[in-house]
């Protein structure tokens, strides 16, 4: 069962990290008024963002609950080892993504108002989206990495 939930905390979290980075980068093109032309990056973020604020929002909440189901077997099946292994980076490592995770959930309700229908554009919106890809992309490579290491 622990295979399986972890199988869908990658999917998700996979999901998640292509819709919060198209996201950012069309939010980014917005700002900067660039995109114009036929580029690869400007038909990338040639989307509109703000239809990616609920899914980005469930996402984030399913793939963090999921990983709240993980945590225990990775507490006592894969840390335990990484730290006999004296691999203490890898255990900060870790520990720096639940972290940031964290600070990305209790992050969730500023995203969603900024990206409410009734707000215009602004920098807040640019800098919580940016911030919550950079979380997420941490969060991403950081699981893989240890996984690597030691998976369940």
């Amino acid at each position: 069962m622990i295979v399986a939930t972890l199988i869908a905390h990658g999917l998700i979290a996979t999901a998640l990290l292509g819709a919060i980075t198209h996201q950012a980068m069309a939010a980014l093109r917005l700002t900067l008024r660039d995109g114009h032309g036929d580029s690869f990056v400007a038909r990338y973020s040639g989307v509109r963002p703000p239809a990616f604020r609920n899914a980005v929002i469930v996402m984030y909440v399913i793939g963090f609950g999921l990983g709240c189901l993980i945590y225990p077997d990775y507490r006592l099946d894969a840390r335990i080892p990484i730290e006999e292994m004296q691999l203490g980076w890898a255990v900060g490592l870790f520990e720096l993504k639940e972290h940031f995770g964290g600070i990305g959930l209790a992050m969730l309700p500023l995203y969603a108002h900024y990206w409410s229908p009734t707000r215009a554009p602004e920098t807040g919106r640019l800098a919580t989206t940016l911030l919550l890809a950079c979380i997420t992309w941490f969060d991403f490579v950081a699981g893989h990495i240890v996984n690597n290491i030691r998976g369940l």
